[in-house]
């Protein structure tokens, strides 16, 4: 008996170390925010191995601003970061330090999955509210970091639909992403085999489900974002991945 029980240990140890993981420490990721030809800006996602309140965890910063003369029209400055627990992939903490166009909000959410609860200081304000969240809820950049590791690409539909709870600011939203097809992309480092996805969250004050928002994202272990577009009134506005470094995996790219 304690032999088999220790063969079953092993063979369990094998299982979780051989899962893939599709992001890790060292992580990069740079956009480049065009509309057409003109720049309007520049964003990036570094992922760092740290500790929060002694859990391990990845530490991701997310930050974008405007350049250029996007920037004397309406100034742009970014900062989200959120840190995300390595094995059940879900956040510990949300920060969202934001300023656009004089608009500014700096909110620290501290998220209690035990007990379904989220503490949303609102530091602008000198607020703190508690507000109950839902079962595995998700934030804004966690949500992204989530569905790479979790969700299964080897035989998804077109017209498949993956859901998710989530928590942004002080309401609890359902997300939803729509695959919409496989589709070889056309990049800066040449063609790739992609994925392409339509993400939804429920329509209210901050997202409408109108806005036309499509992501490319590799079709392989790493499931990196290529291209993001999301079709406006006044054209197209693009995020293109124009830098990378620290993949997981290796990273394939079809021959001409």
């Amino acid at each position: 008996m304690k032999k088999l029980l220790t063969l079953l240990f092993l063979f369990n140890v094998f299982l979780i170390s051989s899962q893939e993981k599709a992001y890790g420490d060292g992580e990069y990721f740079k956009f480049r925010v065009h509309y057409g030809f003109v720049t309007a800006g520049y964003a990036t996602l570094n992922v760092k191995s740290t500790t929060l309140n002694g859990k391990n965890v990845y530490h991701v910063k997310g930050f974008g601003e405007t350049v250029g003369m996007s920037s004397w029209f309406f100034k742009v400055q970014d900062d989200y970061q959120s840190y995300i627990d390595k094995e059940s992939n879900t956040p510990y903490r949300f920060i969202r330090k934001i300023d656009e166009g004089g608009y500014t909000k700096d909110i620290v959410i501290d998220f209690d999955h035990y007990r379904n609860k989220a503490t949303v200081n609102d530091k602008k304000k000198d607020e703190v509210e508690v507000f109950s969240v839902l079962d595995g809820t998700q934030d804004m950049i966690s949500a992204f970091y989530y569905l790479r590791n979790k969700l299964d690409i080897s035989d998804i539909k077109e017209g498949e639909t993956v859901e998710m709870n989530m928590f942004f600011d002080k309401e609890n939203y359902k997300f939803k992403l729509k695959f919409l097809g496989r589709e070889v992309l056309k990049t800066n480092f040449g063609n790739i085999a992609t994925l392409r996805f339509r993400p939804y969250v429920q329509s209210g004050r901050v997202f409408k489900e109108k806005e036309s928002l499509t992501v490319w994202i590799s079709d392989d272990a790493n499931k990196i974002p290529l291209l993001i577009k999301a079709d406006l009134a006044v054209g197209s506005l693009k995020a293109t991945l124009t830098e990378f470094k620290g993949l997981q995996h290796s990273f394939k790219i079809i021959a001409d």
